[in-house]
């Protein structure tokens, strides 16, 4: 029987194998290498980004205040929706849930939440009641996170001193642009670490370093008065637009810069681009007859002229440069105050002659034309002046009587300001102070810079004097006070017609220049009123359109600030109050306020809803009541009175306003600091009052 031979395994199989396991061994060995040696710094950092997201804390934009620290800009929590389309299985369902809370076009807002994005904004800025129905539909892939809104308490007013801020927080008009840096802060970041389902389960957060306050030198109480004022004229003379400016003579702090029509800046898309600037820092225009000004002190400085000198103003008619100037009026020989007084422009000229181009020029800039007065709004204008190398033989005549030459209203208001304050010229300026963190206890302590001089006293008050006589017996009488002495200047300007090229025999720039009481002035004040009565059924000269404004706006304007009479008041005036209603929201302003005048028999008149409202100056307290009582209101209704919350917990503020029937959104926490409605402000019951609290 034979034996089976085994088959047996060829030595070179085992050779393969081990071979193959060594460089499966070798191939392991070399990718560990390589990942934890060669690639571990791109391998951690692309697990750290998994993990970990790193988030911007925005830092809170600061405020901005009056010059008695009353908020006029502040940022408000809101919250801001954002989505993941990719975790919304219905965005169709979605967005005709979406749509009607958030007021949004329900097939765009559709065509959003279909997208193959993993992150898009659904609406920024949302009210609260708008957060708490989107929460609500608990709708999945649809999240909200917290984002602030600027908003503006006193709606227009100020607005274009104020500015506005865009949804991304960044200034973009007024002094929200021009200190957007300061007001904004720095943001901080957040790194957040997360699970593979991007729950969050640890954070380390870098602090966010909130932005600066600004204190202004604008007095809302005032501001308030002036524009009101002004919208009231504006609309009696069917004008095309005016400006007040109010300053303080002797320290150059603006009271006041209103625009009529003005905008909210709340809600500023909806605003004309040309209505979103300044025009009394940035369009320059023909002065007029208030240029004399300028013409008259510097012939008095140079001792060229005297008050009482006598000048032939040749029956109102003058050669000059080939061309005939000719008067509004015949006059013939009269003083230099007359000339003045009665706004001769062949008397202008003539004196322009006496000064020559050279010392007239040096005086134009000495008082601050064809150069910035260093304001800080943008687009600030230098306005136009030419030098002397540049006039013609006609240009001494014309920049005489205040034509070829542009000037800006806030530079206006400056030359005038100097012959108030003795001939000392301040620089105008519009921000007091700063600050960060809690609000102050009191408004700053404010130094101004020392001014320089244009003009010597002698001049200053001999210019003051005829200037009185402008207003006593000139083109302005009708900006004569009720129990104060005035002084000012009349102009009115003619427009040139962008058509002809010419000088328009419609269209005219009416303003007045003044300021009151003559002896210590406490303030100076310039009205501006753009075409108005173009129509030629009424006056557009700026004593008869412009004048009546510097009245009433002083008239109030002088009592709120304690100044007493320095002539004896003619029989009272009636008594014109006005109570105005701060309406605010938790997170959405109202777009107007409401605001209600007491006539002459004291009954009150609903004005439109969309006047610009702020608390001032507070009615006195009916006989026997006191601040945060209800009492009884001219109309037979009932008015709450605004308690003064200074000082105050957050428990006992809650407690009064609940009490008073009002209407309450704290910021922050500890005792109250500030109110959006002064102490003593009447107001319907019902109506929010905005306080801040510090520690």
């Amino acid at each position: 029987m034979s034996r089976q031979r085994q088959p047996a395994t060829p030595r070179y199989r085992l050779l393969t194998l081990q071979a193959a396991l060594a460089v499966w061994a070798l191939v392991i060995i070399g990718r560990l290498y390589y990942l934890q040696v060669v690639d571990h710094g791109a391998l951690e950092r692309r697990a750290a980004a998994q993990q970990q997201r790193t988030v911007t804390v925005d830092a809170q934009r600061g405020a901005i205040f009056d010059r008695n620290l009353t908020p006029l800009a502040m940022s408000l929590p809101v919250e801001s929706l954002f989505a993941n389309p990719r975790k919304i299985a219905r965005p169709e369902r979605e967005a005709a849930q979406l749509a009607p809370i958030l007021d949004l076009d329900r097939a765009h807002l559709e065509r959003t939440l279909a997208g193959d994005h993993s992150f898009v904004w659904v609406a920024r800025q949302i009210t609260a009641d708008q957060s708490r129905a989107v929460a609500a539909l608990n709708l999945n892939g649809v999240f909200a996170q917290p984002d602030t809104r600027r908003f503006y308490p006193k709606g227009p007013l100020a607005a274009a001193v104020l500015g506005y801020v865009g949804v991304d927080g960044r200034g973009l008009g007024g002094l929200e642009y021009s200190f957007d840096k300061l007001l904004r802060g720095h943001d901080g970041r957040a790194l957040q670490e997360v699970d593979a389902h991007r729950r969050s389960y640890s954070q380390v957060a870098q602090p966010a370093v909130e932005g600066e306050n600004l204190v202004l030198t604008l007095d809302q109480n005032i501001q308030f008065i002036a524009q009101q004022e002004l919208d009231r004229q504006v609309a009696a003379t069917h004008a095309k637009r005016g400006m007040v400016v109010i300053e303080n003579p002797h320290t150059g702090e603006i009271l006041a810069l209103a625009n009529s029509p003005s905008f909210n800046p709340d809600d500023y898309q909806d605003t004309p681009a040309s209505r979103l600037g300044d025009p009394a820092v940035s369009e320059p225009y023909e002065p007029g007859s208030v240029f004399k000004l300028v013409t008259l002190s510097a012939a008095l400085q140079q001792g060229l002229i005297t008050p009482d000198e006598l000048i032939d103003c040749q029956m109102g008619s003058i050669q000059l440069g080939g061309r005939t100037i000719h008067d509004h009026a015949k006059f013939g020989v009269i003083t230099v105050t007359e000339i003045l007084q009665h706004s001769s422009d062949v008397g202008a000229i003539k004196i322009g002659l006496k000064l020559g181009d050279q010392e007239f020029y040096k005086y134009i800039r000495a008082y601050g034309f064809g150069q910035d007065t260093g304001i800080k709004l943008p687009g600030e204008s230098r306005g136009i002046v030419r030098p002397p190398s540049r006039w013609t033989p006609m240009s001494i005549g014309a920049v005489s009587m205040g034509q070829e030459i542009g000037v800006t209203p806030l530079q206006v208001i400056a030359m005038v300001s100097t012959l108030a304050d003795g001939g000392v010229y301040h620089t105008p300026r519009l921000v007091m102070d700063t600050f960060r963190g809690a609000e102050p206890d009191a408004p700053p302590a404010y130094t101004p810079p020392p001014g320089r001089r244009v003009v010597s006293p002698l001049v200053a008050n001999q210019m003051k004097q005829m200037m009185a006589q402008v207003v006593l017996a000139g083109t302005a009488q009708q900006a004569q006070l009720n129990g104060y002495t005035a002084a000012g200047k009349t102009g009115t300007a003619q427009k040139v017609d962008p058509a002809t090229h010419l000088y328009s025999k419609h269209n005219y720039i009416a303003s007045f220049a003044g300021f009151a009481p003559i002896n210590d002035p406490a303030i100076t004040m310039l009205v501006i009123l753009d075409s108005p009565n173009a129509d030629g059924h009424a006056s557009h000269e700026g004593g008869a359109v412009a004048g009546p404004v510097f009245k009433a706006i002083a008239e109030q304007v002088l009592p709120y600030l304690g100044v007493p009479h320095d002539v004896p008041p003619r029989d009272a005036a009636p008594d014109r109050r006005v109570a105005a209603v701060d309406a605010v929201e938790e997170s959405q302003p109202l777009d107007s306020t409401a605001v209600a005048e007491a006539d002459a028999t004291g009954q009150p008149t609903p004005a439109e809803s969309n006047s610009v409202a702020a608390p001032l100056p507070p009615a006195p307290p009916a006989p026997g009541a006191a601040a945060g009582q209800v009492v009884l209101d001219y109309a037979g209704g009932t008015r709450t009175q605004i308690p003064d919350f200074k000082g105050m917990p957050v428990r006992a503020v809650t407690a009064a306003c609940e009490k008073l029937g009002l209407a309450l959104t704290l910021q922050g926490h500890g005792v109250a600091r500030s109110q959006s409605l002064a102490p003593g402000t009447r107001v319907s019951p019902g109506t929010t009052v905005v306080v801040r609290f510090t520690p």
